[in-house]
Order: structure tokens, then C-alpha cells, then sequence
């Protein structure tokens, strides 16, 4: 049934794309905020306590209506599973974004500004001084964690638990980000288990994701960069995935880039040429084929769990 439910899913939303989904992440934004306002002494205990209220409730919830539904209609399961994913993956939010950045970048006159500000709307950072290499850069650099963040990664759990299991992923990645990058001086270590916590559910489909990448373009470069350039990254998991992707896709990521009148210094990604909007469609187009490979090898586990094997 995951096979089927992601397929519908995907399907839906490539047609019937969300509209709301940014409504729906500040709802639980909010009240994430009302427990931090109630909870947060600085101290770990209290945002474990903030964290299991937060993300338990939900997941258990989703849990309890996936095994009542399944016992009535194995098809209102279904529906669920769909309901949920539609929700928690954005697929086609970030191939249009990443689509619209291209699409700008060629424009003849007018088009690095377009760019720019297409970029700025989508990963909520100034791009006012990127050049149309920093531009198409960044964009390379976006679709992929996003297409971790809100496709892979979520598909993975949801293989595992279902509906609960991409709820469960959906929540901690919002709680890592909303509460685990907070500087423990201003913010004390209540962050600090949401970031935990997210890193352990985030291990297995990270690698995976970046070894899929590496299978469906150039595995030895892919893999050679991994090796050697994913820990100078300064977070590892985006470490692994980017300098995996870049390989595979034979293009230069990482870089400095100017933020706000200085330069912002990262590692170097990759092996080959520099990023171009023609880079940005291959990105796509790396991620199509990953989700196709993903979406063949969870129909053979389908068809042999079906045969007995």
C-alpha cells in the first residue's frame, strides 16, 4: 500500500498542488511557539517535555486512525495515507521554484534581477549581490535539500511507519529547525534534543538519499567527493548530501557567496563546471530519476512481499 499511497500522493499533488501548505506549517509553528513560551527554561528537560508534546500527540493520533481505518476499509487507510503525505511532501513547490530560477536566469534582459528575487522567495535569504553563478549556485544547492527535506526523507518513514512515520518526520524537521540552530548561549541547551532528535531519524535516509544520487549520475565521482569533501561541510548531513550530488551531477557547489557586505566562506562541493541554469534543469532532472529508482525498488519489495519471498 506505501507504493501506491506515494504514487497517488505525487500524482495529486503534481496536479492539485497545496496551496496552503505554508498555513498549515505556521498552525503547528504557533503552537510550537506556545509550548517554547511555557516550557523553555533553558534547561534539556524541558525541551523534551516541549518535544514529546509537540510531535507525540499527532503521531500517535495518526497511528490509532491508521489501524481503526484499516480495520473497517483497507481503502479509508488508504485515503489517509494519501491525505497525510499530500500535506508533508512539496515536490512540486520546489521543482517550480527551482524551475522559475532557471527559467529567469535566461531571460535576455532583466533576468539575474527576476532571478534573484525568485531565489530570495524561496529560500527566505538577501540575494541582492549573487552573480548569475552565485544565483544558479544556491539554486542547485536549495533543490536538493529541499528535495530531501520534503520528499525523501518523508517517504522513507513513511515506508517504515506510515502515516505516522512521515508525520513523525514532518514535525521533528520543523522542531530541528525552529528550535535546534538556536544559539544555546541566547536560546540555553532547550533546543537541543529537537536537534538530536532529528539527527537520529534523519541518519539512515540522508545516506541512502546521497547514495540514490550517486547510483542515477556519476557514482565514482559522487562517492569520491563524499569521501573527501562532505565532513569540511559545516553541517555533515548536508555535507554528505550536497558533495554527493555534486558529484554525481559533475558541477562546483559550495563556495564563498556575499551576505550582507561581507563574504560568506563555505567548503568547496564537487567536482567540474560551474553552475548555469542549464545546471539547475539537470538538478531536476537528478532528482526525477532518483525518485523513479526509489519508487521501482519499492515495487519489487511490493511484488515480493506479495509472492512470499
Amino acid at each position: 500500500m506505501s507504493l501506491f499511497s506515494l504514487i497517488a500522493a505525487l500524482l495529486l499533488e503534481q496536479f492539485r498542488p497545496l496551496g496552503n501548505r505554508a498555513k498549515l506549517n505556521r498552525l503547528f509553528i504557533r503552537y510550537a511557539n506556545t509550548l517554547e513560551r511555557h516550557l523553555n527554561a533553558g534547561e534539556k528537560r524541558h525541551g523534551i517535555l516541549a518535544w514529546s508534546l509537540a510531535v507525540v500527540p499527532p503521531v500517535l493520533a495518526l497511528l490509532a486512525a491508521s489501524m481503526a481505518l484499516s480495520a473497517i476499509s483497507p481503502l479509508l487507510a488508504w485515503g489517509l495515507n494519501i491525505g497525510v503525505l499530500y500535506v508533508t511532501i512539496g515536490f512540486k513547490s520546489f521543482t517550480r521554484e527551482a524551475g522559475d530560477v532557471a527559467a529567469a536566469l535566461r531571460q535576455p534582459e532583466g533576468g539575474l534581477a527576476q532571478a534573484r528575487a525568485v531565489l530570495e522567495r524561496w529560500n527566505g535569504r538577501a540575494a541582492g549581490d549573487y552573480t548569475e553563478g552565485d544565483v544558479a549556485k544556491v539554486a542547485v544547492e536549495q533543490t536538493f535539500l529541499c528535495a530531501y527535506r520534503q520528499l525523501f526523507g518523508t517517504a522513507v518513514w513513511f515506508v517504515i511507519f506510515g502515516a505516522a512515520g512521515a508525520m513523525l518526520y514532518y514535525a521533528s524537521s520543523i522542531l530541528a529547525h525552529k528550535w535546534g540552530e538556536q544559539d544555546e548561549e541566547e536560546f540555553g541547551r532547550f533546543g537541543s534534543f529537537a536537534a538530536k532528535a532529528f539527527e537520529v531519524l534523519d541518519w539512515a535516509p540522508l545516506r541512502f538519499t546521497a547514495l540514490s544520487f550517486a547510483v542515477m549520475g556519476d557514482f565514482e565521482d559522487a562517492v569520491y567527493c563524499w569521501r573527501n569533501q562532505a565532513l569540511q561541510w559545516a553541517q555533515e548531513g548536508a555535507g554528505i548530501l550536497l558533495s554527493s550530488a555534486a558529484g554525481a551531477l559533475g558541477v562546483r557547489l559550495g563556495g564563498p557567496l556575499p551576505a550582507d557586505g561581507t563574504v560568506e566562506f563555505r567548503s568547496e562541493l564537487g567536482l567540474g563546471d560551474e553552475p548555469d541554469a542549464d545546471y539547475i534543469d539537470s538538478a531536476i532532472g537528478l532528482v526525477w530519476r532518483t525518485l523513479v529508482l526509489w519508487l521501482v525498488l519499492l515495487l519489487l519489495l511490493t511484488l515480493a512481499r506479495w509472492s512470499g519471498v
